[in-house]
């Protein structure tokens, strides 16, 4: 294959990916964008492939079949709900990936056209200790995000005196390691970088509480583009710089899309720090009684209502409710009764995990309405149905300056007549607070498992 060839192929492949990028910003445009993914990925993976000096074709073959089969088998077995874990575990192997390609580069420099062992070019030398030092913070990072949305360690905050003076010397330890790298080109400075960065990776994400997990998932995916951009760079490789460059950009203004949507600082997230101020815990609100009612109470005042909002969160989406919630609205919409849907930014585990969950049970686009579109029509409307959502409908957000969501933008469920609330308990939501929301007059809690509920309130409207 020649060289002008292989260029034009690999821009076809980040046209591709750009207009995957593109599709994937609207769920009615999901699927054709995953497609124009993929045949991105195939046109780049083979021109790849086909470059003259690459060697090994068994073993490479060998490695798609095995990757793609245990790829296989994940996507079709894993749950919505566990989808952030998912990504989160992708991310570190990524970032994993991009330390194993500089240590082979920097270690067997002339199968890279590199030149010699200890005489690299400089900035060569650069853009692998950046890939390095990226794809090592990442590749830990997203283990310890893993494990704290699984469960396998506490999602609370984890600080200690001198945080952040301990992260930032070693971040100047970082810069100091890489410029001694350039000069002296040895492999225990190659791995003292690899080795400080995997540090640097849990030390700046074990004080970011479980709240705040969907922001850290999304800035993880850029660093791991930006990891995969500067190995593109050692490699000469334009699509992985441009593939790279997308995922990083992409996924940084994600980050600040999320960070606004949850009152957070940009710049907090890429250094590590938010979270580490914990917020002192909620004022006791004592022993508040709350009014709780059945399917039948539920269906009674939605039938009587005139405008009816659905406000769907995490609950909805473990409970695997979306079909039931569906037919409970057409059932309402049969009545003469307008529905629709608001969505939080962070609503679920990540963001448009609400949207999928609920394009997935044919509700339409048109119903499906985000916070700032939707917030000013809760006043207005006789029903707030909350099923699983807690966190982002909590207004001590708006009240309670000692809050651990405090300044975070809410919707203004409790601005509607009344309020129906379907919660397994009393519990605290993600955020570990309670929700003063519960023990309004107007609210009627509904206490079931979220399919349960809707299918008897179908069951009663019926």
């Amino acid at each position: 294959m020649t060289e002008n060839f292989a260029a034009f192929a690999y821009l076809i492949s980040s046209v591709l990916f750009i207009m995957a990028l593109r599709g994937l910003s609207s769920p009615g445009t999901a699927r054709s964008g995953n497609i124009f993914g993929i045949v991105g990925m195939l046109i780049a993976v083979v021109t790849t492939l086909v470059t003259p000096g690459v060697m090994s074709f068994w073993m490479i073959f060998l490695g798609i079949l095995i990757g793609g089969a245990i790829g296989t088998v994940i996507a079709w077995k894993i749950e919505m709900t566990a989808l952030p874990e998912l990504v989160a575990a992708f991310h570190s192997l990524v970032g994993l990936a991009a330390v194993c390609v500089a240590a082979a580069a920097f270690f067997e420099p002339a199968a890279y056209g590199l030149g010699t062992p200890g005489n690299i070019g400089v900035a060569s030398l650069i853009e692998m200790s950046i890939g390095t030092a990226i794809g090592a913070i990442t590749f830990t990072g997203s283990i310890i995000a893993f494990a704290k949305l699984q469960g396998v360690m506490s999602g609370a905050p984890i600080v200690f005196p001198g945080q952040h003076a301990l992260n930032a010397l070693l971040g100047l330890l970082m810069v100091a390691l890489v410029a001694w790298f350039c000069d002296a080109q040895t492999g225990l400075l190659f791995w003292s970088i690899a080795i400080l960065a995997f540090i640097i990776g849990i030390l700046i994400i074990i004080p970011i509480g479980g709240a705040d997990m969907p922001v850290v998932i999304s800035m993880l995916n850029s660093y791991s583009g930006w990891a995969a951009c500067g190995i593109g760079f050692t490699l000469a490789n334009m699509a992985l710089i441009v593939t790279g460059a997308l995922v990083g950009s992409s996924g940084a203004i994600l980050s600040y899309i999320m960070c606004k949507g949850m009152n957070r600082s940009f710049f907090n997230v890429i250094l590590g720090g938010f979270g580490g101020e914990s917020a002192t815990p909620n004022e006791d609100l004592g022993d508040r009684t709350v009014r709780s009612g059945s399917a039948e109470d539920a269906a009674f005042i939605l039938k009587n209502a005139g405008s009816v909002i659905i406000v769907p969160g995490y609950g909805m989406a473990v409970a695997q409710a979306q079909h039931a919630l569906r037919e409970m609205a057409g059932l309402l919409k049969n009545e003469g009764i307008r529905v629709r849907y608001a969505i939080h930014p962070v609503a679920g585990r990540m963001p448009g995990h609400m949207n999928v969950l609920l394009a997935e049970a044919n509700v339409s686009y048109d119903e499906v309405e985000e916070l700032d579109e939707i917030n000013r029509d809760f006043a207005s409307t006789d029903v707030s149905f909350v099923i699983g959502a807690n966190d982002v409908t909590n207004p001590a957000a708006k009240t309670d300056p000692q809050s651990a969501i405090y300044g975070m933008p809410v919707l203004n469920v409790e601005e509607a007549r009344t309020v129906l609330f379907v919660k397994r308990s009393l519990s605290s939501g993600y955020a570990g607070i309670d929700n003063p929301l519960f023990y309004q007059n107007d609210t009627m809690m509904l206490f079931a498992d979220a399919k349960a509920m809707c299918e008897d309130i179908v069951k009663a409207l019926e």
